[in-house]
């Protein structure tokens, strides 16, 4: 993985199209090796969740490629590579597993991140009618080890619409994100034990992903 963050940090200080082109076949081979890696995780996944069926990297690999028409930033290229491991793959609505590597700024995630309101309606229906059984995998042992909590980003300040002010686990339905997060280091990157250290983040998220799977494929509006 040490030639994949050292193409991102020269990325990051050539980010412009001539470079890029000059250095299209050393591109080519990263992206090549990290869905390699990513197929190798998907294998280690399906282990322990069957719900992703017969994914595969390149389904779930984002583009290079950054959309600048609405950004004051026009840098062309984004200067990390990450995969979204969900049933559907990276354009799925559902909940799943996120590998990001960038130098300096690597990290394992997952679950839904700021999911549309009719999405986020059924997950916080769902959690109303199972606060227990949902904090008790937010607080697993396991969950707590690599994610501490869930990612308080955008929280609401004041109680949803739709749901009684004084539900006494009104605590649960005040994400806009239901999102947690690990970082690894460059070091932890580079490590022979990556690949086994991202399974156990991610096997310690699967009650959190099926969790909300089950919220977003219910029928309940």
């Amino acid at each position: 993985m040490k030639h994949i963050l050292d193409f991102l940090t020269d990325l990051s200080s050539n980010n412009t199209r001539e470079w890029f082109e000059m250095n299209k076949p050393l591109y080519s081979k990263v992206k090549a090796d990290f869905e390699n890696f990513v197929n190798e995780i998907i294998a280690e996944i399906q282990r322990f969740d069957p719900s992703l069926g017969s994914l595969q990297a390149k389904d779930c690999t984002f583009r290079i490629y950054r959309d600048v028409r609405f950004s004051h930033d026009k840098s062309p290229y984004k200067t990390n590579i990450g995969a979204f491991m969900a049933k559907g793959g990276r354009k799925s609505a559902g909940s799943g597993y996120y590998l990001h590597i960038e130098p300096g700024k690597s990290f394992v995630g997952g679950g839904i991140y700021m999911p549309g309101p009719e999405v986020l309606k059924k997950i916080r229906q769902e959690i109303y009618f199972n606060p227990a059984a949902f904090r008790s995998i937010i607080e697993e042992k396991d969950f707590n080890r690599f994610f501490g909590k869930l990612s308080e980003e955008d929280r609401l300040k004041r109680p949803p619409r739709d749901f009684p002010a004084d539900y006494p686990d009104m605590d649960l339905l005040m994400y806009k994100s239901y999102v947690c997060g690990h970082s690894l280091s460059d070091q932890d990157v580079v490590s022979p034990g990556m690949a086994g250290k991202i399974t156990n983040a991610f096997r310690a998220m699967r009650n959190l992903n099926l969790f909300l799977n089950k919220a977003v494929e219910s029928d309940a509006g």
